[in-house]
Formats: structure tokens, C-alpha cells, sequence
């Protein structure tokens, strides 16, 4: 079928290109068009991409926006709020529980009134975990005092993040703004899309950076201070003035749009209104929802039933007199919300549809409230379809029958109840005996005995087969060995992850002892609470009824960039000396969001955040030694191992689990492969650990109540290789030996060779 180009292609005064592209692609496009000065990110599905696709182009030297690798979205929120206060263009991308962590720092940059854009890319708020498209996190912006820009497609996305850097920095507004697309349907889904075709354009368009006068902590002629202590009526007045820029920002949208309108062909009115000078029954959606529902609507027309559509393009400031002015002649709307305000009776859109219908007098109509498409739940057009027929039901009646309710749930049925499909592990199969673990009382260690693994082999494991791990993971097997050392019953914590994402798809579980899940940043200080928790039942006897017959061993599993995010509640709980295990699997990056860079990615390693070009050559600073941070808080046992030297790590586990029972927290550090994202061959897993071992690279060692002991010394047993025949093992850091990489070659060489000599000089001094 030929396109009939001359529609399909809006007109402007612009030169324009055409393109074929995802939200997130798109995102990213207009930010290097504009050209900020800083991005603090932090990857969480499914905005990750945002920051994978501007740190590619930065390596193919497209733009100069300095990306900065946050520890968690927390930490994201506060440098770009710090280069906000610096005075340049700011920019950032979440989603979700990533939103959330950093909640406390949007109404900070809203009430100092500095400008930034961020990127909403919306999915589900946890828990339980969900990583696909709603608007519970978007709902929990509404009250953080960012203008709201919303996006229905790729293109919208595009053009949003163009206008909004102009609105946030408008004198009448100076507020961060927010634009909000839907999480892997417009996020991830091509579509065609116009765009300017020159960055000159673009820029032409943004405008200058703020004049004179506006205050940043640059300037040291106008000392400013930032965010005082305030006491009332200061306080009122504040937020008073906030309230009028927000006010203003609904002003000013309307003269950016039409601006924007002019150049490109494209409008955005703050109500995209379809179909609505006659319309009797309504549908009020957000975002990609209305693009169906005005199918829904044109097929309607088509049987004579005078249907509509209401999208808005801003929710904030909210459109109350407009919503109420589109809706005047209506009979009944249905306000559709992808969230719920539980007990409120109503998502956050109906809520306030109904406020601005009530305010500006409009009481002849019916008003129906759904929740649909939770959890990225589909919305097909029968779906529409179905909320029509409640709107024509409700206008012939005059009458809602039921005002509230789900949409696309299901009733329980008892008989599919998840069923036990495995029977506790008995625990004299775990408790063997065959591990002996006794303490010197001389020197305070501990000595261990254990058998050769062909003897541990009846232990049952821990995980049943079924997972969804990639063919070559070595979580599993690293894990699994681990556990080999651990005798009798465990609780264990995982983090978000790979372990945890492809062990637990409800209804199904692979965990055959018992499982918690938490949030990257909070599993230490929820594990912490557990094991609390059990001793003080235990010493009230509140216990016995469930025929212990020894302590649990309590085990938090961390990886996948875990301890970047997770590092600072586990510092505290290593403070705290709670009697606990902390496991970090390290495959040296962010794998379950799709390989970015993590702080345990060593130097000049490609990641998805890290890419390799003329311009950049992978990860640009040195990992992060965790074993030895964790050392620092003087905690009893501080472990590395590695499946190349099994017996090691045996014995490490079995001490791990002495002093987790008797003494206080331990922490362990083992190295696994990832060969879907280190871009190697599932074959040469156990060959590329072993190198990382013998290269000195990934040492094994011990710190047992602040002395150090080296348990493998490749060099004493004339193995050690060089980096070199590491790192041409896999696809991620191959480029480094070549000649273009040879600076990036020798920084982490030297940084290996420092960490091992260091290590070294700790062993033969027991005082350092």
C-alpha cells in the first residue's frame, strides 16, 4: 500500500527527518539535540535505555553531555539537583521504586525552583515486583510540585522533552518538569517520528541558557544560600509562590505549544480533545491508552452513539476548568486510571475529574471509575469497548450502578491454589556432619575440615532446577557450591536481581528453603530486621512450637549492582554486627537490566553504559573493592572465593556460617561468569574465572577478626597470567589490548597490581 506522504508528514516552517524509533530512543535523541551539560542516572527497567543510548552516542562523540553513573537513584536526584544549583541544563531518566527512592529530593528541587527535565519512563511500583507499564509512579509525582508533560507515542516523547527544558526555564515557571510516557509500550515500541533535522534548530528553539539574574552557586560575585531553614510565614509564602509559578507553567505551555506548532506542524493542547463538541458518552484516559480509545470512538460514531475521547497532554497543573467545560453537555464519563489511591475510591484521575466537575458546576453527569491494565496488563480495543458500555449504561439510567471498581481482574478460584510441590528439605540431609569447624583459642581463628566435595554431593540443594537463568550463568553453580558449606537450615534474602528475577515468576519458586525479596537498597537493613526478630522470639520461647532443632543461618544474596544501591544500609548493618551473612555474586555489572556499568565494572570494561568508540573506551574509573569496605567496619569475617578453587571456598563458608551463628555479620565476595553480557563463550566460564584468579584480578583471600590471609597465591604456585590473556576471553574487553586502549590497558593493570601488592603486604603484617 503506498503512503500517501503528504498526510502522513506534518508541515513546518522546519527542516524535519523522519525516523524510526522507540520512547526511550527518542528521549534520548531530543536530550542530545539539546545538548545538556549534565545527566545523573541510575539504570532501573525501563528507563535504562535513556542513558545506554546518549552514552553511545557520547562514545561516537555526538554530544558532551557528561553522563554520571549514580550509586542509586537517590544519588542520581542529588547530583543533578547539585548541577541544577550549578546553573546549567540538567537532565535524567526512572522508572518506579527508582522514582520512589528518590521522592524526597523532587519537592527540594521543586521548592528552590531549579530547573531540570526528567524522564518518567512509568512501570508498576513494587511489591510485589513488577517491571512493566503503569501509573503508580506516576501518581506519587502529582504532589511533588513538577509541571507534568504526558506522552501517548515516540513522537510525543520527542517533542515533549524539546518543550519542556523551554517551560522549566521560563521566568514565570523556574520548575523542574517531568515527562511521563508509558513503560514498554511507548517507551519500547518504533514508531515513525518526525525530527528536527539541524541541533541548531533544536537549540534555536530551547533558547539561551536563563539570563543574568538567574541565581546558581557559580557566580561568586552573588553568593546565594540554597535551600535555608525556614520558619513560618516565610515558609507559606514560599510555597505560595511556588504555587503561582505552577499556575504559570499551564500559561506558558500554552504559548510553547503554539510556538512549537508553528516550526513543526505538531500541536499539543492541554486537552487532546477527540470527538467531543457532541459527545454524550466519554472515556478520559492517559497517555497510550487514548490512541485505541479513538479507535473505539470512530467505531462508535460509525453505529450513531455520540462517543468521545479526553487525553490530557499536561496533569499539572491540572486541567480542571477545561476538563469541566469539554464535559458540560456529556451524560457519562468513564475516567480510566493504570493505578489505584487505595480507600479513596477512585485512582488519582477520577478524583480529581470529580473535584473539577463539582468545582465549575457541572453535576448532570455520571461519573464511573475503573483500574485497569496494572502490572503492564494489555488495554485492547474491546477493553475500550467495555468502558464505553459502561458510560451508555450509566447515561440511560441516569444512574451509576457500581461508581468504583477493577477492571480485568479475576476471581480466585480455590482449586488452582498454589500447592506445596516439594517437601521441606530434612534436615539431617542438610545437617551432614562432615564439616567441622573449631576455634583456636590461642589465636582466635577458626579451623575448618572438609570433605572433598564428592562427599557433599547427597546435600540436597537449596534451589530446584526450573529457573530461567541464561544458559552459562554461573550464579547458580557459585551459589549452590556456597551453600555446600553451610550446614542446616537457612533463611535467605535476595536481593532484586538476576537471582531473584529468574527464581521467583509467581506462581512458581525454585527457593527449597525459605525466601524473602527486598529492594536493592534496603536488603542488609530488612535482613537485619529478621534476624533480630529471631532471637528475640527465641528467647521468649515463642519458637519452640515450630520444632527448631538448631539456629538458622540468615543469608543475603547481593549482586547485579546490588552493593552500589544496597552499600550503605549494609554498612549499617555491619556496624550493627547483627549475625548475618552478606553474599555478594559479582558479575562486574548491572546484568538484569541489561549490562550497564556498575561500580564493581573494573576500568575500561564494555558495558551497555560504558560503550566503546572513538571518543570513549568503555567504563572510564576503577571498581569498587567491596571485601575491603566491608573490612573497614571491623565486622569478624570478611571473605572472596571462586568456583577455581572449590575447597577454598568450601572452607570459607563453613567459617562464614560459625561466625554468622556465634559472633556477629560476614561478608563474601564471589566471582561468577555472565556470558551474555561479558560476551563470552558459555564453554570457557570456568577458564575465564580461573584467569581472573591467576591474574590477580579477583584474589582469594580472607580477613578473619582484622587479620588477613592470602588463601591462593597464583604466584607461589608459579600460575599467575597476565591481565592480557584474561581479558581477550571475552567480547567486553577485548578492545583493551589493543593499541588504541593501551592507556586504559596499563591504568587498570597498575590499579591490579597495587590492589595485589597492598593485599600482600596485609598478609605477612597481621597489624595492617
Amino acid at each position: 500500500m503506498a503512503i500517501e506522504f503528504e498526510k502522513e508528514v506534518s508541515a513546518g516552517t522546519v527542516e524535519q527527518r523522519i525516523v524510526y524509533e522507540s520512547g526511550n530512543e527518542m528521549a534520548a535523541y531530543a536530550a542530545h539535540q539539546i545538548n545538556y551539560h549534565i545527566m545523573g542516572y541510575f539504570p532501573i527497567s525501563p528507563s535504562t535505555e535513556v542513558a545506554q543510548f546518549l552514552d553511545l552516542m557520547k562514545a561516537n562523540g555526538q554530544h558532551d553531555i557528561k553522563l554520571i553513573p549514580a550509586d542509586g537513584e537517590h544519588g542520581s536526584a542529588g547530583i543533578c539537583y547539585g548541577a541544577s544549583t550549578a546553573g546549567g541544563r540538567v537532565f535524567n531518566a526512572t522508572s518506579a521504586n527508582g522514582y520512589l527512592y528518590m521522592l524526597e529530593q523532587m519537592p527540594v528541587q521543586s521548592g528552590t525552583r531549579f530547573p531540570m527535565v526528567m524522564n518518567l519512563v512509568c512501570r508498576s511500583v513494587s511489591g510485589p515486583l513488577n517491571i512493566h507499564g503503569d501509573h503508580s509512579d506516576l501518581y506519587f509525582a502529582l504532589n511533588t510540585g513538577w509541571p507534568i508533560l504526558m506522552c501517548r507515542d515516540p513522537q510525543a516523547v520527542y517533542d515533549m522533552n524539546i518543550m519542556a527544558i523551554k517551560l522549566a526555564e521560563h521566568p514565570k515557571v523556574r520548575l523542574p518538569v517531568l515527562v511521563a510516557s508509558d513503560g514498554y509500550f511507548t517507551s519500547h515500541q518504533k514508531r515513525r517520528v518526525q525530527t528536527f533535522a539541524n541541533k541548531s534548530d533544536v537549540q534555536a528553539f530551547v533558547g539561551e541558557q536563563p539570563p543574568q539574574g538567574f541565581p546558581h552557586v557559580l557566580d561568586r560575585n552573588n553568593p546565594i544560600t540554597v535551600g535555608p531553614y525556614m520558619n513560618e510565614p516565610d515558609y507559606i509564602n514560599n510555597c505560595y509562590q511556588q504555587s503561582v509559578a505552577m499556575y504559570n507553567a499551564g500559561e506558558v505551555y500554552e504559548e510553547i505549544r503554539k510556538e512549537f506548532a508553528a516550526l513543526t506542524g505538531r500541536d499539543y493542547p492541554i486537552l487532546d480533545l477527540y470527538m467531543m463538541d457532541d459527545a454524550e458518552v466519554v472515556l478520559f484516559t492517559l497517555n497510550s491508552a487514548s490512541e485505541i480509545t479513538k479507535v473505539a470512538v470512530d467505531q462508535l460514531r460509525a453505529k450513531g452513539v455520540k462517543a468521545g475521547s479526553i487525553a490530557p497532554n499536561m496533569i499539572r497543573p491540572f486541567p480542571g476548568g477545561q476538563i469541566a467545560e469539554a464535559l458540560k453537555n456529556a451524560k457519562a464519563v468513564v475516567v480510566a486510571d493504570r493505578a489505584d489511591s487505595y480507600g479513596a475510591q477512585g485512582g488519582n484521575m477520577t478524583l480529581e475529574v470529580k473535584a473539577a466537575l463539582f468545582t465549575n458546576g457541572v453535576k448532570d453527569i455520571q461519573v464511573i471509575s475503573r483500574v485497569y491494565g496494572l502490572g503492564g496488563k494489555d488495554y485492547f480495543l474491546e477493553d475500550a469497548h467495555a468502558f464505553f458500555e459502561l458510560a451508555i449504561d450509566a447515561a440511560a439510567k441516569n444512574k451509576v450502578e457500581v461508581p468504583f471498581d477493577y477492571y480485568g481482574h479475576t476471581p480466585g478460584d480455590p482449586d488452582k491454589a498454589p500447592k506445596r510441590v516439594l517437601e521441606p528439605m530434612a534436615y539431617e540431609d542438610l545437617k551432614t556432619g562432615l564439616i567441622t569447624v573449631n576455634k583456636d583459642e590461642e589465636t582466635g581463628q577458626l579451623k575448618v575440615k572438609v570433605p572433598p566435595i564428592r562427599q557433599l554431593t547427597k546435600k540436597p540443594k537449596r534451589m530446584a532446577p526450573g529457573h530461567g537463568a541464561c544458559p552459562g550463568c554461573g550464579i547458580f553453580s557459585g551459589l549452590e557450591l556456597f551453600f555446600k558449606g553451610i550446614e542446616g537450615d537457612i533463611v535467605a534474602l535476595y536481593h532484586t536481581g538476576c537471582a531473584m528475577v529468574v527464581t521467583t515468576g509467581f506462581p512458581y519458586s525454585s527457593h527449597k528453603a525459605t525466601y524473602i525479596h527486598n529492594l536493592f537498597q534496603n536488603g542488609a537493613a530488612t535482613l537485619s530486621g529478621v534476624v533480630e526478630m529471631f532471637w528475640e522470639r527465641k528467647r521468649r520461647g515463642e519458637l519452640d512450637q515450630y520444632g527448631l532443632k538448631d539456629d538458622f543461618t540468615f543469608v543475603m544474596i547481593t549482586g547485579d549492582g546490588g552493593m552500589d544501591i544496597g552499600m550503605g544500609p549494609a554498612i549499617g548493618a555491619a556496624l550493627r554486627n547483627h549475625k548475618m551473612i552478606v553474599l555478594e555474586y559479582d558479575n562486574e555489572g548491572y546484568m538484569n537490566t541489561g549490562a550497564q556499568l556498575s561500580y564493581s565494572t573494573p576500568l575500561g570494561h564494555r558495558t551497555s553504559t560504558s560503550n566503546v568508540g572513538k571518543h570513549q573506551g568503555g567504563k572510564l574509573f576503577h571498581h569498587k573493592d567491596t571485601a575491603q569496605i566491608m573490612a573497614a567496619t571491623n565486622i569478624p569475617y570478611v571473605f572472596t572465593g571462586s568456583e577455581s578453587q572449590p575447597q577454598d571456598l568450601l572452607r570459607k563458608a563453613a567459617k562464614a556460617q560459625y561466625y554468622a551463628q556465634n559472633e556477629g555479620m560476614v561478608y563474601g565476595k564471589i566471582l561468577i561468569t555472565c556470558p551474555l553480557n561479558w560476551l563470552s563463550e558459555e564453554k570457557d566460564g570456568q577458564t575465564i574465572i580461573d584467569n581472573a584468579v591467576n591474574s590477580c584480578f579477583f584474589p582469594l583471600y580472607e580477613i578473619e577478626n582484622g587479620v588477613t590471609n592470602i588463601t591462593y597465591n597464583p604466584e607461589e604456585k608459579n600460575k599467575r597470567v597476565p591481565l592480557s590473556d584474561w581479558l581477550k576471553q571475552m567480547g567486553k574487553t577485548r578492545h583493551m589490548t589493543k593499541p588504541e586502549y593501551e592507556a586504559a590497558y596499563k591504568s587498570f593493570e597498575q590499579e591490579v597490581d597495587r590492589r595485589w601488592s597492598r593485599l600482600k603486604a596485609k598478609h605477612e603484617n597481621p597489624y595492617l
